[in-house]
């Protein structure tokens, strides 16, 4: 192991022992990890939906890159608390509820795919970063829009309780597009009205959307935009505001598996390998920027 995973490794240490020593001495939890600790469980947030980070395998097993990232920091905190085991308690969220379900405890860390931006740090912590990517919209390839300006009074699908449709509303005002935007309950929603052309496009992340196309019956009738609504943002596991050991401790179980390339292992399995259900490849090599995210993992905001 590198001085760097000694460190993380030092770091998570502590930050566990102080609270098992909290639960052991039968104090009431007022942290993740004492709860933790003192439950044996861990409570993780998960989509049915947003393949490849989180969504519905096999026999609705629940898969997916964020997941396998989240199962291995709940390893090295069962490691470093001594418990024989750490249970893992899936609770569905959408992106409607997700920060509310992270406010009233219901669960501890969402492992999926949320923008970490200015406006949700107001309501969120996050973790360091594990993808980066940028709004992008997706459309019928035979007589679709193709690029921003080519959704200027047109009407447009998005998933409610994402960043996606404000962005959109301030580019629409900005280059004067009267872009009209349906509010969806869910990406899968969302697609079905532009594969249906009830709307002309659909909007959100664009590695959502090419996932989202591969995965279709019939990928060739759908085009993703060249270009993309504003610049790249990275996604992190959203965490509880204010609980700051635990975000350290998460922090520090993704630094050593960043830095000790682990990473590059759950990355390729799920962006460069057949995933399941249909083994479709999506052929993602990960970016140089990502790399560099991944080599010195850094927290977005500060």
């Amino acid at each position: 192991m590198t001085p760097r995973g000694w460190m993380a490794k030092a770091l998570l240490g502590g930050l566990l022992l102080l609270a098992s020593v909290a639960a052991s001495n039968g104090q009431a939890p007022v942290s993740t990890l004492e709860r933790i600790a003192e439950t044996g469980t861990i409570r993780i947030g998960y989509s049915p939906d947003s393949a490849p980070f989180s969504y519905l395998g096999a026999n609705d097993t629940i898969v997916g890159y964020s997941i396998d990232l989240c199962k291995r920091v709940a390893e090295l905190l069962q490691q470093q608390l001594g418990l024989a085991a750490l249970d893992i308690a899936y609770v569905k969220r959408t992106p409607s509820d997700r920060v509310a379900l992270l406010k009233n405890g219901d669960i501890d860390m969402e492992c999926v795919a949320s923008t970490n931006n200015a406006e949700r740090r107001n309501s969120v912590a996050f973790s360091y970063p594990h993808f980066l990517t940028a709004v992008q919209f997706i459309a019928l390839k035979d007589g679709g829009p193709r690029v921003i300006a080519d959704l200027k009074g047109r009407t447009v699908a998005s998933t409610s309780g994402t960043t996606v449709i404000s962005e959109l509303n301030a580019i629409s005002r900005e280059q004067n597009l009267n872009i009209a935007v349906v509010p969806t309950p869910d990406h899968e929603t969302g697609f079905d009205l532009m594969a249906t052309g009830r709307v002309s496009a659909f909007v959100m992340d664009g590695i959502l959307l090419s996932t989202m196309a591969a995965n279709a019956d019939d990928p060739s009738l759908y085009a993703v935009s060249s270009d993309a609504v504003g610049s790249p943002e990275p996604y992190g596991l959203m965490l509880r505001h204010d609980d700051t050991a635990f975000t350290e401790a998460v922090n520090a179980a993704l630094f050593e598996i960043y830095t000790q390339g682990e990473i590059g292992t759950i990355y390729d399995k799920w962006f460069t390998k057949p995933i399941p259900p249909r083994g479709i490849n999506l052929n993602l090599p990960m970016s140089s920027a990502l790399q560099a995210a991944f080599a010195t993992p850094t927290i977005v905001g500060d």
